[in-house]
């Protein structure tokens, strides 16, 4: 009889799912998803890298696919443990043939299974392109030729064939009966792993984790007229019909960019092409970009000069950083994103740039800890977008221009001229509370009247 353990990551789904494909081939399956302790404590830059909108995210997509497993008479194992801590006790015990698991690009992540292939040499790890668009044979040009920035990759992508999304399984191999115990293979509770309260009240976030959301959704989303009103509002501030807001699904692999694409394509063949639907396939291009790019880079995707020539010429300002962090800047705009963010785990991709680059422009601050704010906050984060993009801005990434530089008076009269967006998230009247100055001391330590 063989057996096939498949380790979950950001891949909670079935449909499109290549891993679950290719364990068909076998007599039973484990499918396991590994919490990582380290998540919820202070990193290098003090911070928990998963907050507490991202964490309910990410309980309500294990719930979701804890619930569709146990249709298809299967099982959901959650481990709190990291990925190799757990399969160095996994394996041993059950003596799997394979080991399956998706193509990750964050490197912490790659390392983690690098250690399991090193532990045991003789398993079988087989990897699933289940977070883009398109797949890597090691003779790709998306690992050998990848440009450094993105115009030219997007040329070539616009070439190639995006490979049909698969439909959901049928049936699914059982699981093992040899060596589970059932007092140890449950979803560890809340005495275990962190608990954070839901945002509640007026401004509760509207998304909702798991695959039947995200279907739901994207059902809902290519049943209207939205797909041809994207590019014209984007870049809006607000307003949950203003963009895709497919994000947070895809950094979790509740939904699959293949099926996204496919969505679009379908959309177009009933309706016609048009302007915007070209422009979300653009953006899926920008995402398809960054992972790929979090592949070749490696740790450097972390580093303060990144692939610049020179190292930024910012520092870090604890009292300025904190005060960005909170929303208590002298810009108003900056404040009502940061306020948003806080409070809902999600702000629009305008209010991402406007904020990054006031953190590194402006307030003159190292720019990974911005990136790891975010990090921490955004409900859709993932490696590849939110560190690259952060890179991008601060001018040691893939912009070929060296770095973004967002007015934020201009923002403000271009984006919110009537404060209506400002006005929302700062409940108390923002001109008697946004400060005049960001320090409250001078560079010898002095008080600023």
């Amino acid at each position: 009889m063989s057996l096939a353990l498949y380790l979950l990551g950001n891949d909670l789904r079935l449909h499109d799912n290549r891993a679950l494909a290719h364990a068909s081939k076998y007599d039973s399956l484990l499918i396991v998803y590994c919490v990582d302790p380290r998540w919820f404590v202070p990193n290098r830059f003090g911070l928990p890298s998963i907050g507490p909108h991202r964490w309910r995210f990410i309980k309500e997509s294990l719930a979701d696919l804890a619930s569709s497993l146990q249709k298809k008479s299967q099982h959901l194992f959650v481990e709190y443990g990291t990925v190799a801590g757990v399969a160095e006790t996994l394996i041993p015990d059950l003596l799997p043939d394979v080991l399956l698991t998706s193509d990750t690009h964050g490197w912490y992540e790659r390392k983690g299974l690098e250690e399991i292939q090193q532990r045991f040499p003789t398993l079988p790890l087989i990897f699933s392109s289940n977070a883009t668009l398109f797949s890597c044979d090691g003779t790709s040009w998306l690992s050998n030729d990848l440009p450094n920035q993105f115009t030219p990759f997007r040329k070539r992508a616009e070439t190639q064939d995006v490979p049909h999304p698969l439909s959901g399984s049928n049936s699914l191999p059982p699981m093992p009966s040899k060596n589970l115990r059932s007092n140890r293979w449950s979803i560890p509770d809340a005495n275990v792993l962190p608990h954070w309260a839901a945002t509640s009240g007026e401004f509760q976030t509207p998304f909702t984790g798991g695959e039947t959301s995200a279907e739901n959704y994207l059902r809902s989303y290519f049943s209207s007229e939205l797909p041809h009103s994207y590019k014209s509002t984007r870049n809006k501030l607000d307003g949950w019909h203003n963009s895709s807001k497919w994000s947070s699904w895809l950094a979790q692999g509740c939904l699959s960019p293949r099926r996204v694409h496919g969505a679009i394509q379908n959309y177009e063949h009933k309706h016609g092409p048009s302007d915007s639907t070209y422009w979300l396939k653009f953006e899926l291009l920008w995402r398809e970009y960054f992972h790929w790019l979090a592949i070749k880079l490696g740790k450097a995707l972390f580093s303060f000069q990144g692939t610049a020539k020179h190292a930024p010429l910012t520092s870090f300002y604890p009292e300025r950083y904190k005060r960005w962090c909170v929303g208590n800047t002298p810009s108003p705009l900056v404040n009502a994103c940061m306020r948003e963010l806080s409070t809902t785990g999600y702000i629009s991709n305008r209010g991402r740039q406007i904020t990054a680059s006031y953190l590194v422009n402006e307030l003159e601050v190292d720019w990974r800890y911005g990136a790891a704010w975010f990090e921490h906050q955004l409900i859709d984060y993932d490696v590849g977008s939110n560190w690259g993009n952060w890179q991008y801005i601060a001018g040691v990434g893939a912009d070929p221009r060296g770095g973004r530089h967002f007015n934020p008076d201009k923002q403000q009269r271009q984006f919110d001229p009537d404060y209506r967006y400002v006005k929302r998230w700062l409940i108390h009247d923002y001109e008697s509370t946004t400060p005049a100055r960001i320090d409250s001391i001078d560079a010898a330590g002095w008080p600023i009247d």
